[in-house]
């Protein structure tokens, strides 16, 4: 299907897709490492990185949706990784409806919903959050300083029946929702967050 950005998003029924939400802004390579974890570990066909058009939970606005795919884009090689805006095509602002959305389209494509630990940390002040996690499995990528919190949010406790252990995190896909996995390996400390304010250092602070 063709994507509000002049993407073409194609997926067949029994693929494993892990979809990578966020801001982006801007795309680094903390965002190819855990992808290519998830691939690998979780052993998905493809990764869609899911670029959005804001951040509900962020105060401030991204940079324009067109500039922040094509840095995406430019930073992806890999075939297996299709960076979109569907979101802003789907005319979805939250997860919830995206994954919904998403589910309708492709009923026969496994999806895996990917986040990183310091996500899952804040995962409970999501919009309808218990429902994305009905909807999909959930992949977690360990980063650096959340594993621990991660383990003790109050997404993890409630949902702690429906966590795999990590051994069983090639089968994440085919597990029926609520289910997840987080999973530990090498770990990338570059954000989105942090990248910026080196790109923009506050007043009196040396650049």
């Amino acid at each position: 299907m063709r994507a509000g950005t002049g993407d073409t998003l194609i997926a067949l029924p029994g693929q494993r897709i892990g979809l990578l939400g966020g801001s982006f802004d801007p795309p680094h390579a903390g965002h190819l490492h855990i992808t290519e974890m998830a691939l690998r570990r979780f052993r998905l066909d493809r990764v869609w990185w899911l670029v959005s058009p804001g951040n509900p939970l962020k105060p401030h606005g991204p940079a324009p949706l067109p500039d922040r795919i094509a840095a995406a884009r430019a930073l992806v090689h890999d075939p297996r990784i299709r960076v979109t805006g569907i979101e802003a095509q789907l005319g979805t602002r939250w997860t919830a409806d995206t994954i919904a959305a998403l589910r309708a389209r492709w009923p026969g494509v496994r999806f895996v919903w990917l986040m990183g630990s310091d996500n899952l940390i804040q995962f409970s002040r999501w919009d309808r959050w218990r429902g994305i996690a009905a909807q999909v499995p959930i992949g977690v990528i360990a980063r650096p300083g959340t594993r621990t919190p991660a383990r003790t949010s109050r997404a993890a406790r409630i949902l702690w029946q429906a966590r795999l252990p990590e051994a069983r995190a090639p089968l994440l896909a085919e597990a029926p929702a609520p289910a997840w996995v987080m999973i530990n390996g090498p770990m990338s400390p570059l954000s989105s967050s942090t990248i910026r304010a080196a790109r923009n250092p506050a007043p009196g602070r040396p650049g």
